[in-house]
């Protein structure tokens, strides 16, 4: 029910989903005449391996975390949640209010030992044609040099999971790559992530994301999401400005139709869609937040990355690695 276009991109995809994925099921939570007039709209009202789950109440994007967490019980994020919890579902996936996401699935699910708090984990591109996995990105503005301890070796086991990388480097976004550089926060964590066991790279820049310098990005909520919103910024302002130049004179125009396909590639390679689907780690199951703007494509995506962490057993997998460290 959340995000910007509700049902009509949710649905939709979700049975684009199941034609491209038949071993996969898939529930619809939500206000169940709201999700009915959709499928009828499709003509998928019968579809096979798709089921609607009836919730009253839905969540606000604008909406207090604390208070849905408190006075929704009955919210479709909520009721997917408890899915999850009681084992009817393996991932719950979500376009709605990411911190009403958070908080729900915290209170719900708990945190795996070890854990003091989920993070949230998405990737980015890089230059040498695959992804840089950074978090946290906003579930946690102010984190302790053990939190990011936490991140690193949770972002680890998800891409020795996800891209089946055994030892996958680590690094701990600063502002210099020198010991000396940033915070007393951050030069403890790196203290912490060096002793930790994982394959730590040190310090790193914003730019060595896009380099693909390491395969996992550790830092505080309040840096990772304003890295992401200036990178989605970044390429959006990229794409208006060859749109600018090619548009500028007839010539121009006729380069722009002889480029149209590196356009069009390019276009591909930087849109935020292609990405899709934050990861809540640190659960006890697997939740994954969708963009609320994303198109029946991109939320596509986040319905492709749920599936790909039960596949993987990624909770499994952190909660060994967390263990290890405990003993």
């Amino acid at each position: 029910m959340g995000g910007d276009h509700g049902p009509r991109v949710t649905v939709a995809s979700a049975l684009e989903f199941r034609r491209a994925h038949p071993d996969v099921e898939v529930i619809l939570v939500g206000l169940r005449e709201s999700i009915e007039e959709e499928l009828d709209r499709l003509g998928a009202a019968r579809a096979p391996g798709l089921h609607v789950r009836h919730a009253s109440e839905t969540v606000s994007m604008d909406e207090a975390p604390a208070q849905a967490m408190r006075y929704k019980k009955d919210s479709s994020m909520r009721v997917a949640v408890n899915l999850v919890k009681g084992g009817e579902a393996h991932a719950c996936v979500s376009a709605g209010n990411t911190g009403a996401l958070m908080a729900i699935s915290r209170f719900v699910l708990k945190t795996l030992p070890g854990v003091d708090r989920p993070a949230i984990a998405s990737v980015l591109p890089n230059m040498r044609g695959g992804y840089t996995y950074v978090l946290d990105l906003g579930a946690n503005v102010d984190c302790t040099p053990e939190e990011l301890r936490q991140f690193g070796l949770m972002g680890a086991m998800l891409v020795a999971a996800v891209e089946h990388k055994e030892r996958p480097s680590v690094g701990l976004l600063n502002i210099g790559i020198e010991d000396i550089k940033g915070n007393d926060s951050v030069k403890q964590a790196a203290e912490l992530l060096r002793a930790s066991g994982l394959n730590f790279h040190g310090n790193v820049e914003g730019d060595d994301i896009y380099k693909g310098t390491v395969d996992v990005v550790v830092c505080d909520g309040f840096v990772g999401n304003s890295v992401l919103k200036a990178s989605e910024g970044v390429a959006k302002m990229i794409v208006e400005f060859l749109r600018q130049e090619f548009s500028r004179n007839p010539i121009r125009k006729l380069s722009a139709l002889i480029a149209m396909p590196v356009l069009k590639a390019l276009r591909a390679r930087m849109d935020p869609g292609h990405y899709n689907g934050a990861s809540l780690l640190g659960l006890k199951g697997v939740v994954i937040k969708s963009h609320g703007s994303a198109d029946q494509y991109a939320f596509g995506q986040a319905l492709k990355r749920a599936a790909e962490e039960v596949r993987n057993d990624v909770v499994r997998r952190i909660t060994d690695r967390m263990a290890g460290v405990r003993a």
